[in-house]
């Protein structure tokens, strides 16, 4: 038998199937474990293999003394304390790249969703309300072609996102703390934060969730917002204040939301956007391909199969721990 990891919950089969090649697995593979349950069986664990649904902490960390990497298959690692994983010597890795293409088009099909109103829609014709013809400016939405899109987080998905709403005829501008070479090549115009937020008919967020981008949408942000405006968010749930988002579209302030992410997931049952007509809503399901979430556990995998071979990893997130803790000294495989 191979060296003990703990995965706290499903992964998808070709990824595991690559992990017990090398290591002796335990764990919950049909439900995310409680935090009592990881404490309660990390402490002989070398690694945690984990998702963005579970939070791994300073508690977690000095249980876990011999933990030498923690491999969440994800691309966002907000989840994980970086700084408590770099102390104890942890590598810490995720899957960015591959879920660009999923994410990406799933953003377009909200904007989609919520810019032609299809939802809405739907729901018009199953609860038996088309019952006549509409007249020539009754029941309308707006095209997509000649507006402008404003994408916010121009890394790899807002790139896409770009590439792809470029063939509905969308103008597009972007903001960043970072001017991506490639933003000229894709025709894209930066715009300072409040600009972008005036001129666009689309606002789509594709940032990381740090100390600058929490609540980087809030009510300030919303009141400069066109009142045909669409909000559009797949990146995490705190970028928006969703209170004053909440306030936002009931007054009428922005047309429409269509949102992946939520400041507290799974949404709570009370939440007034469970209410709102003028907004769409998912299960934080952007990258839900199959396909996508295959790829992402293979990843995953072959992250933590190359730190515990000593090697660098596809995809390390605390460059740091190199320093603290050489991956000489990490290798086990």
């Amino acid at each position: 038998m191979g060296p003990k990891i703990l995965i706290t919950g499903p992964i998808m089969e070709k990824g595991l199937k690559l992990l017990q090649q090398y290591f002796e697995i335990e764990g919950n593979l049909e439900k995310s474990m409680t935090k009592k349950e990881i404490l309660d069986s990390v402490a002989d664990k070398v690694a945690i293999v984990t998702t963005t649904g579970t939070s791994i902490d300073k508690e977690i960390f000095d249980k876990g003394k011999n933990l030498r990497a923690v491999s969440t298959v994800s691309v966002g690692y907000d989840h994980i304390d970086l700084e408590e994983a770099t102390k104890h010597g942890v590598y810490v890795t995720h899957t960015p790249h591959v879920l660009t293409e999923s994410t990406a088009v799933y953003a377009i099909g909200l904007m989609l969703s919520v810019f032609r109103r299809i939802n809405e829609f739907d729901r018009y014709v199953r609860a038996g309300k088309w019952n006549k013809g509409f007249t020539i400016s009754e029941n309308l939405s707006f095209d997509l072609q000649g507006k402008v899109l404003g994408i916010i987080g121009l890394g790899r998905i807002g790139k896409r996102v770009a590439e792809i709403a470029k063939t509905f005829g969308l103008k597009i501008i972007y903001y960043d703390i970072v001017l991506p070479d490639y933003a000229t090549s894709l025709g894209a115009e930066y715009r300072d934060l409040d600009s972008l937020l005036a001129e666009a008919d689309i606002v789509s967020l594709h940032c990381s969730l740090n100390p600058t981008s929490y609540h980087l949408i809030n009510e300030e942000a919303l009141n400069k917002m066109k009142k045909t405006a669409v909000l559009i968010n797949t990146s995490r749930g705190p970028v928006v204040d969703e209170k004053a988002l909440i306030k936002a579209l009931k007054e009428g302030k922005i047309a429409g939301a269509g949102l992946d992410v939520f400041e507290k997931e799974p949404l709570p049952s009370d939440s007034e956007l469970l209410k709102l007509e003028n907004v769409v809503l998912s299960p934080h399901r952007a990258s839900s391909g199959y396909e996508t979430r295959t790829a992402m556990s293979v990843l995953a995998a072959n992250n933590l199969i190359s730190v515990l071979k000593g090697q660098m990893p596809p995809a390390l997130v605390n460059k740091e721990v190199l320093n603290v803790r050489p991956l000489k000294d990490i290798k086990i495989l």
